[in-house]
C-alpha cells in the first residue's frame, strides 16, 4: 500500500512538472521577469533537436521536446559547507547567456555547443589563464540560438534534487548525462564533451572574451 502511494506521489509530481508553462528566452528576459527567486527544478525545451539526438520516447508537446532537467542547488554537502546560493531566476537567466554566461558555468550550454559547434562555427577552447573552457565568441552565437529553438519551464521544490532524481528516472533526458546510465544518449554525451575538451586542450589558450 505504501509502494502504491509513493508511485502516485511521483507520478503526480512528474505530471505537474510536464504540465508547467513553457517560456522563452524573451519573456524571461521581459519585465516584470516571470521567473521567481526561489528554489526548483527548471526543464528545458527544444524546437530543432541539436546534434540529431533521437528523441523516440521524449516528452513532446506543442512542436517542442523536453531534453534536460536542471536544478537551483544540489544537496548539502557532506563536508558542512554552505554552497553558493541560487534560485530559478539566476540559474535560467544564465543558461539563457545572462551576464557573460559561458559553457564554463553552464552544463546545458555545454552539452548544447558541443552538438552544434561544428553546425554553427565554433568549438570548445581554453580561455584567459587556461584553466577555463568556453566557447568564447561562440557563446553569443550559441545564446541567438537558444533564443530562436529552447524554452524553459519551472516548479518549486524546497529540495530540487530529490524532484530531479524522480524526473531523471521517469522520462528520456537525453541532455542529463550525470546519473542516466539508462539513457541510451548519455554515455554518447559524455564522450563527446570529453572529446572536445580533449581537442581544447591541444589549442593555444583565447585571451578572455567578454
Amino acid at each position: 500500500m505504501a509502494e502504491s502511494i509513493s508511485a502516485k506521489r511521483n507520478a503526480d509530481a512528474v505530471s505537474r512538472f510536464l504540465a508547467a508553462q513553457r517560456y522563452t528566452r524573451d519573456q524571461v528576459f521581459s519585465e516584470p521577469c516571470p521567473v521567481p527567486t526561489e528554489a526548483g527544478v527548471h526543464g528545458w525545451w527544444f524546437r530543432d533537436i541539436p546534434g540529431g539526438i533521437d528523441v523516440t520516447g521524449c516528452q513532446q508537446q506543442d512542436g517542442w521536446t523536453l531534453l534536460y532537467v536542471g536544478i537551483t542547488s544540489g544537496p548539502p554537502r557532506a563536508d558542512g559547507k554552505p554552497r553558493a546560493p541560487q534560485d530559478l531566476r539566476k540559474r535560467i537567466r544564465y543558461h539563457f547567456g545572462a551576464g557573460g554566461a559561458s559553457a564554463d558555468g553552464s552544463t546545458l550550454r555545454k552539452s548544447l555547443g558541443v552538438l552544434l559547434g561544428g553546425e554553427l562555427g565554433f568549438a570548445l577552447r581554453r580561455v584567459g589563464s587556461g584553466k577555463r573552457m568556453t566557447f568564447a565568441g561562440g557563446e553569443s552565437v550559441l545564446t541567438q540560438w537558444m533564443a530562436e529553438n529552447a524554452a524553459v519551464s519551472w516548479v518549486l521544490h524546497p529540495e530540487p534534487w530529490y524532484l530531479e532524481r524522480k524526473l531523471i528516472d521517469a522520462l528520456e533526458l537525453p541532455l542529463n548525462f550525470q546519473d542516466n546510465d539508462s539513457n541510451a544518449f548519455a554515455p554518447e554525451l559524455k564522450r563527446l564533451r570529453r572529446d572536445a575538451a580533449v581537442k581544447a586542450g591541444k589549442m593555444r589558450v583565447l585571451a578572455e572574451w567578454s
